[in-house]
């Protein structure tokens, strides 16, 4: 079983903040970390290759040559391989020519060892978009299920799993043929610690970095700045929100107060409109 989980390397969103000149975040603010929800689909990975007995894990991000730490926490967590594509054609990437880089990666990935399963976060905290996973699964022309909280079975032989899904209202049990892209939830495992072993390998460990020379047949029109429709207007930090009206005294005297509240709302919608 040869699964390959795609990780990025984002800034820390508790601590980052926006550049109010550009409108744009700034990335200098924050270290830089592994996308939390990818860690947990490193995590999974590393569960099912336990739960199977034997497999390969290998793990690909796109991203500048200091990405390659992201790489070695995903070895530390316990995974056997990672790949790093990284080539300044590769800059300004929207979600469609990531997407398209990381596809392309993959299938070189895939012509050393046959993949069974890609598994990527749910979405990038610096994003927020969850995007590129179904991206991804829609140009390697494999089924992608979303939004996943628990990988139930894999049947290698029938080349089927089973996997639970999220939804807003529940939950739904999905078979997906493989090979399969699955983006995970959080709450799929626990993040655990890693063995002291793994913190060696990770330490001393030497990622695979490719250019877009190495991933062979690429249009290159598709990548970077000139493959990415998305343009951004504009960022900014929503203003904080007012201290609310305490409301006090019975319970018909709360009433009046709300009404009271309301009525004022109601004018000034009036009045604006």
């Amino acid at each position: 079983m040869h699964i390959v989980v795609c990780v990025k390397q984002v800034p820390d969103t508790k601590i980052i903040k926006i550049n109010p000149r550009t409108n744009t975040l700034d990335r200098r603010s924050a270290p830089a970390i592994l996308n939390p929800y990818d860690a947990h689909a490193v995590q999974e990975a590393v569960k099912l290759k336990e739960k199977l007995g034997k497999g390969k894990i290998s793990v690909l991000s796109m991203g500048p040559p200091q990405a390659t730490e992201v790489i070695k926490k995903s070895i530390e967590i316990g995974a056997d391989e990672g790949y790093l594509i990284s080539d300044r054609a590769f800059a300004g990437a929207d979600t469609l020519a990531t997407s398209y880089a990381l596809s392309k990666a993959l299938e070189k990935i895939a012509d050393e060892l046959p993949i069974d399963m890609v598994l990527c976060g749910k979405h990038a905290i610096d994003g927020d978009t969850g995007q590129v996973g179904p991206g991804i699964a829609r140009r390697l022309d494999i089924p992608p299920v979303t939004n996943v909280i628990e990988v139930c079975e894999i049947n290698k032989q029938e080349k089927m799993a089973v996997v639970k899904r999220k939804l807003t209202n529940g939950y739904e049990l999905v078979q997906v043929k493989l090979p399969c892209l699955l983006t995970v939830e959080k709450e799929i495992n626990m993040i655990e610690y890693s063995p002291l072993p793994n913190m060696i390998k990770a330490a001393r460990y030497k990622a695979n970095i490719w250019t877009v020379a190495d991933l062979g047949e690429v249009d290159k029109t598709q990548l970077g700045l000139k493959g990415s429709p998305t343009v951004v207007g504009k960022m900014f930090t929503p203003p904080k929100l007012e201290g609310g009206k305490m409301l006090e005294g019975s319970s018909d005297e709360q009433i009046a107060q709300l009404m009271e509240v309301l009525m004022e709302r109601k004018e000034l919608l009036n009045v604006s409109n």
